[in-house]
């Protein structure tokens, strides 16, 4: 998308001097201590397996030299067979090791990495249609937000202040308020990725960092997140103009959504359209429910590294009633999920679908889209679908039909 635009290249400090700095802070060293225990796990395999190894080529060469077998009960086909069934279960479980440490060091590092990026500076990550600005929601509260322009107007968008930008906001193309799920900032990958797919449609896309993540400040908590996804909503009402104005929410976002278009019911305003991606029933998977990622086990063990570990709301109480908050809600609603999401199960899409579809009293008012396990997106990878763009605009055109 970014192929025909200037990129900035800026010098960033190189990865092993950011993992030696963030693995000094007590929560690193608490998954550094799990993949050693992994690691070490694996060591363990490895010795077991060559040491297997090398006892049936002792055994062949010896079976060679005295030409009979030892003498055993097994014969040579048993001994071939019980060996490969060895060697092979060996493997696996090396293989689920690796792929439990994988689990660990990807969220990590992805972490590391956001934090390394400078928020105030979206250009540096090749987001030159892209600006940040900073709102005051409450006192004693500042939180980023990073507004990205419909990509036909990129290159009239260089080089311009924020002025421009607002002004920008009432040019008649929609606008989507993406609110981001738990844990990491606005420059996370697949956040990012949303941004671009709904920018390459032609919409407006304002990206907001709640009250304690990325570089906004504050205390997080429920209401707080909804007092900013609120504020934000007037602040872009007010410079809009006729411009439908839609909300796109993801995991805890969704959330955060639905309270925000209920305190907005209260105030007599309402979302032109709303989005869910990977949305939860309620706020906190239960630990119940089925588990039908074969790694699951693992984040719930570890404990749930990518849920909780960065995740500045994890020492707070939250609920987000997102199934009371349908029943009140009349907003036309779009659900994207995809049938393989690991954190999410769909079968809460399904659920909130039913919910959505029962108070609305319409099943063309509420959609559900689902996404074939397949095609592999789990919980954070519905951007790179091809068919999404047309999937978003034929929903958007039909909120002004």
């Amino acid at each position: 998308m970014f192929s025909n635009m200037q990129k900035q290249e800026r010098s960033m400090p190189g990865p092993c001097s950011l993992l030696f700095v963030h693995f000094r802070e007590l929560h690193c060293l608490f998954v550094f201590n799990h993949c050693q225990s992994c690691v070490e796990l694996i060591v363990r395999e490895c010795s077991v397996l060559f040491k297997m190894k090398r006892k049936i080529i002792q055994s062949e060469r010896k079976d060679q030299s005295a030409g009979r077998l030892q003498q055993s009960d097994r014969k040579p086909k048993d001994l071939n067979v019980h060996a490969r069934s060895q060697w092979q279960w060996t493997w696996t479980k090396m293989g689920l090791l690796s792929l439990c440490i994988l689990s660990v060091l990807i969220p990590l590092l992805l972490h590391l990495f956001s934090d390394s990026i400078d928020l105030s500076r979206p250009s540096d990550i090749g987001l030159n249609h892209t600006i940040n600005m900073y709102l005051t929601p409450g006192e004693g509260v500042r939180v980023g937000v990073w507004h990205t322009v419909p990509e036909h107007r990129w290159k009239e968008a260089q080089g311009k202040d924020l002025d421009w930008y607002e002004k920008a906001l009432g040019d008649g193309s929609p606008i989507f308020i993406y609110l981001h799920g738990n844990g990491g900032n606005r420059s996370a990958p697949h956040r990012i990725g949303i941004a671009n797919v709904l920018s390459a449609v032609g919409y407006h896309v304002l990206v907001l960092d709640y009250r304690g993540f990325g570089d906004s400040t504050g205390e997080p908590t429920e209401a707080g997140l909804t007092s900013d996804a609120v504020y934000l909503y007037h602040w872009v009402k007010a410079r809009s103009g006729n411009s439908p104005v839609c909300v796109w929410g993801h995991s805890i976002g969704s959330g955060v959504t639905t309270n925000t278009a209920v305190k907005l019911l209260e105030q007599g305003k309402q979302f032109d359209g709303i989005i869910l991606e990977g949305a939860f029933v309620t706020g906190r998977r239960a630990r119940d429910q089925p588990i039908e990622h074969p790694f699951t086990w693992f984040y719930w063990k570890f404990p749930y590294i990518q849920f909780f570990l960065f995740n500045p709301l994890k020492n707070n109480i939250f609920v987000f009633p997102t199934n009371e908050n349908l029943q009140k809600l009349r907003t036309p609603l779009m659900i994207l999920h995809a049938e393989d999401d690991h954190i999410v199960p769909f079968a809460s899409a399904q659920e909130i679908y039913r919910i959505a579809e029962k108070a609305q009293n319409s099943d063309k008012r509420v959609k559900l889209v689902p996404f074939d396990r397949s095609l592999g997106y789990l919980h954070n990878g519905l951007y790179k679908d091809p068919g999404l763009p047309d999937i978003i605009r034929e929903f958007v055109q039909s909120l002004m039909t």
